[in-house]
Formats: structure tokens, C-alpha cells, sequence
């Protein structure tokens, strides 16, 4: 027996040409084929894969909005800021927002972002849309005519699309264009409890209008290696935009995102951050899960999403921070 012959594969038939038999050969028997139908019994059967449709929220207009059932008090405009991406900014801003409606809270939150993933990440079809925060910002519509209601349970949106991306450079030769969108929202005091403005990752003017607009900031900050970079960039900016344009802006609040206390990094990062910027930080922390990464590519915020899951709770619980600091 050769080294190699237990190894040897079985080969399946082919067509071959018959050859002259040797005399000395013996007649070897024919094997038969099996049947066609035999193999397709034995092949196993994929699975067809059938991609699932996610239904997008029909959007209303105002005069089809649920009218607010409690006393509101006195608006807090709070830019959800950091120069960083990928720091669970826009996850903080639609959950966070979603969260306060749920605590009946009547909530605007301004999508800022060219990318748009707040209003993706809320279940608006781009689309569908008739006016977005540019045509607030550059085209003087009106911004009770671009609000899309009740996106979730207590919580407006002013929308973005891909219009948005070309609005920095636009913007750069308009009369008083640090002011274009405090004096859109500007109207909308009284009628909402909070408005959140989802900034773009970048401190050009779109920020600039943000900051301005703003009566407080809040800045989310992961849990991972160079969390405080470019924090001090941020930190000098607002206090220019302060000095010269918003006297009253200042911190709101700090929250850490994406924390995994099971590692030693996440929990040293964590206790930097407090040491830098004291009481402000949220003792509530934004944990890593996989249903607040899968919420949004179903259009819902995590409060819809899965409502009893580590990740709805706590951005409830962040929320009521929030309603605590007043």
C-alpha cells in the first residue's frame, strides 16, 4: 500500500473514450450512475435570503401634531458638540431626545449634520422631505414650516439632508451668517421644553451657528485612547464664540459614551474625564451595546428600539439628569 493511497478522493465518472481492453485485464463490473434525482434529494437546500424592508414614518405637518398637553416653561438650547466623530454624538442626541419625550417632555432636536444620521437614525425618509434646516438657514423658509412632528413619542425634528453639505461655503457671504440659525430657533421659545442641535464633527461655521444659537453645550466623550483630543480645541472655540458673540454659553453637561467597564482603559479614561471637568460629567454612563449601534438602521431610538435594554435605560436615566440640573 502506498503513503499516499488513504488519501486518495473517490473521482466522480467522466465521459471518457473506451480503450481496447488488454487481454490480461479482467472484466471489471460498470458502476452505475445514480439518477439525477437522487443528487438533488441529497444536495442540501439554501435558504433563500429575503432582505427586510424597514417602513419609514410618514411625515406629518405641523397642523397634524399632537398637541402638547402640559405647561411649558422656559426653552433650553443645548448644541450636542464635539469636534471628534465617532464619539455616540448623534446617538446621544436622538436618544437622549426620545428619552425626554418619553418623560413628557415636548423636544425639538435640529439636525446640523450634512450626514444627516439624526434624521436617518428617527425613521425620515430624506426623500420625502419638502424643506431641511438649509432651506431655514440660506433659502428664509420658514422653520414651522421645515419641523417634522412627532418622530417619536414627544420629540419634533428639523431635518437634514445632503443640501446641507454645501451650506459652509455658502454661508460664508451672507449678512450676519454666525446669527441664521439663533434667529430661526429663536421663535420657537415657549413652545418646546428642549431643543438639541446635533453638530457636525468640525468647528467651521455650521458650529459656529450652533454655538451661537445655544444657551449651553453638552458634550459626549467616549470611553477609548485619545478621548480628550481636540476637547481643548473645542473648549477655546466656545469661549470665543462666548466673548464675542454668546455671552451666556457655557458647559451643560459631559457624558461618557461607549463604556465597557470590564476593561481597565475604559474605566481610566473615565476617571480622567471626571478629574478634568469635576461635576459636570453625568454620573450616568452610555454602556457599549449592540442594540444602540442596530437602532438606527431600523429608524428608531433605542426607547423604541428595545425598551428594556441596558441602553434605553440609560439614556432615561440621563435624561432625568437633565431635567434635574434644570
Amino acid at each position: 500500500m502506498g503513503l499516499f493511497d488513504s488519501f486518495k478522493r473517490e473521482k466522480k465518472p467522466l465521459d471518457t473514450v473506451e480503450e481496447p481492453k488488454n487481454d490480461h485485464e479482467e472484466d471489471v463490473p460498470a458502476v452505475e450512475e445514480p439518477e439525477p434525482a437522487e443528487i438533488e434529494e441529497s444536495a442540501p437546500v439554501e435558504e433563500e435570503f429575503t432582505e427586510e424592508v424597514i417602513e419609514m414614518k410618514p411625515i406629518k405637518t405641523m397642523d397634524q401634531k399632537k398637541r402638547v398637553t402640559h405647561v411649558i416653561g422656559e426653552t433650553k438650547i443645548m448644541a450636542i458638540i464635539n469636534q471628534k466623530g465617532g464619539v455616540g454624538k448623534s446617538t446621544t442626541a436622538v436618544n437622549l431626545s426620545a428619552a425626554l419625550g418619553e418623560l413628557n417632555k415636548a423636544v425639538l432636536l435640529v439636525d446640523l449634520d450634512p450626514q444627516g444620521n439624526a434624521t436617518s437614525g428617527l425613521g425620515v425618509d430624506k426623500s420625502q422631505i419638502a424643506h431641511d434646516v438649509y432651506d431655514v438657514l440660506l433659502d428664509d423658509v420658514s422653520v414651522m414650516d421645515a419641523i417634522v412632528p412627532d418622530v417619536s413619542e414627544g420629540l419634533d425634528l428639523l431635518p437634514a439632508t445632503i443640501n446641507l453639505a454645501g451650506a459652509e461655503v455658502e454661508l460664508v457671504n451672507e449678512m450676519a451668517r454666525e446669527n441664521r440659525l439663533k434667529n430661526a430657533i429663536g421663535a420657537l421659545r415657549g413652545k418646546y421644553d428642549y431643543i438639541f442641535i446635533d453638530c457636525p464633527p468640525s468647528l467651521g461655521l455650521l458650529t459656529i451657528n450652533a454655538l451661537v444659537a445655544s444657551d449651553k453645550l453638552l458634550i459626549p466623550i467616549q470611553c477609548e485612547f485619545y478621548a480628550l483630543e481636540g476637547v481643548t480645541k473645542l473648549l477655546d472655540s466656545m469661549k470665543r464664540v462666548k466673548g464675542m458673540l454668546n455671552p451666556s454659553l457655557d458647559i451643560f453637561g459631559v457624558v461618557l459614551t461607549m463604556y465597557d467597564g470590564r476593561t481597565t482603559l475604559a474605566r481610566e479614561v473615565a476617571n480622567e474625564v471626571r478629574r478634568f471637568f469635576g461635576k459636570v460629567v453625568f454620573d450616568t454612563m452610555i454602556p457599549r451595546t449592540v442594540k444602540l449601534s442596530e437602532a438606527p438602521s431600523y429608524g428608531q431610538p433605542i426607547t423604541e428600539y428595545d425598551p428594556k435594554g441596558k441602553g434605553a435605560e440609560a439614556y432615561i436615566n440621563m435624561a432625568k439628569e437633565v431635567i434635574s440640573r434644570g
